[in-house]
């Protein structure tokens, strides 16, 4: 693992693993699980079974939101078509009376209010208003007409627009229902793979975890990048208080909270909380959130792991994060460098920093659990 972030702000280098820790071969391969494989291999499967799992439900999130917001441009849609063709059915009626009107040889000014027949006299005044009225009578035909192919033209345009909108809705509901199978098919084979271990060898898997995110948590904390005194923002620090009130939730995919959340789903609401919207997955709040080094980080940004920026977490100062972790875990306090880090970015890049600040009290038991969520309850 690198110890610091890309430095420029528009960097998206990949930096290399997190260093494996030597353990002993003895704790290596002292308990091999099905298979064959050692506990290390067997930590390498399920640290890519999580990482494709977390994958999928990104790209659910991303279906989600695109299908929210269709759906909602839908609705929109519909509501305007729906006024159009009522100004079209109006059109039509008046254009149908006009045209009664005059195979009645009526006519326009026929259908004036009594006191304007009045002036229909036999005096060369009253002649005047009756030509002025009848022009008046003739532009409002005209305009009646124009309107009618007007609403036509628009209830048309409307229409196509609906179906397209519609087909749209369709078709992201369909891909939603796809992401959703991938998520439960990886999840799946997780369960499959710790149902397979006995409780020695899951602790063993565990130990080797604690080990190895210790070894990469002492690297980056050596290298210094994390050191100097750290306040948030305002908004920062609200978005903390927040993410540190769901320490104990379960991490559930797709999940917005309030009971149950995923990881960027936690960091999205928690920076609600603090007034600033922000996208709804960690592929996109790394790609649109300006970026900032690791050391430039301050309390309230988000750290991002993975090359494909499959995980996020919210910064607590320290060396520590607040995350969602994955399945089979909860809202918890995280090592920095507990997944692999890709970057860091900043929702609010104009916010100062706080020149006094103190961090929320963390509630008992906020680091317990593992870090990757491998325990079967």
């Amino acid at each position: 693992m690198t110890p610091d972030a890309p430095d420029a702000p528009d960097s998206q280098t990949d930096p290399t693993p997190p260093p494996t820790t030597p353990v002993g071969d003895d704790d290596a391969s002292a308990l091999p699980p099905p298979g064959g494989d050692s506990v290390a291999g067997l930590l390498t499967r399920l640290r890519t079974l999580y990482q494709q799992a977390e994958e999928a439900t990104e790209r659910f999130n991303a279906a989600e939101e695109a299908l929210k917001i269709q759906t909602a441009d839908t609705k929109k849609v519909t509501a305007l078509l729906t006024a159009a063709r009522t100004d079209l059915a109006r059109g039509r009626a008046a254009a149908g009376r006009l045209a009664r009107e005059q195979y009645q040889g009526r006519g326009a000014v026929a259908s004036l209010p009594p006191s304007l027949q009045m002036l229909f006299a036999q005096d060369p005044q009253s002649a005047l208003d009756q030509g002025r009225l009848l022009a008046r009578a003739a532009r409002d035909r005209a305009g009646t007409v124009a309107r009618l192919e007007g609403a036509e033209r628009r209830a048309g345009a409307l229409a196509s627009t609906s179906r397209k909108a519609l087909d749209r809705q369709q078709s992201l509901a369909a891909a939603q229902r796809t992401r959703r199978d991938e998520v439960t098919a990886k999840l799946r084979e997780v369960e499959k793979l710790l149902a397979s271990l006995s409780p020695e060898q899951l602790t063993r898997l565990t130990e080797l975890e604690r080990v190895q995110t210790a070894g990469a948590q002492r690297e980056l904390l050596d290298s210094g990048a994390l050191d100097g005194l750290r306040t948030p923002s305002r908004a920062g620090s609200e978005a903390l208080r927040f993410a540190v009130g769901q320490i104990g939730k379960p991490y559930v995919w797709g999940a917005e909270g309030p009971e149950s959340y995923d990881c960027s789903g936690l960091t999205q609401q928690a920076w609600a909380a603090a007034g600033r919207e922000i996208p709804r997955t960690s592929q996109e709040q790394w790609a649109t959130l300006p970026r900032v080094s690791l050391s430039e980080l301050r309390p309230g940004d988000l750290v991002v792991y993975f090359p494909g920026a499959t995980h996020v977490a919210l910064y607590l100062g320290e060396g520590l994060v607040v995350q969602a972790p994955r399945p089979g875990g909860k809202v918890k306090v995280s090592p920095v460098a507990a997944n692999p880090l890709l970057g860091a970015v900043r929702p609010d890049p104009g916010g100062e920093a706080l020149e006094k600040y103190a961090p929320p009290a963390l509630p008992e038991g906020a680091t317990e659990g593992g870090d990757e969520g491998y325990d079967r309850s």
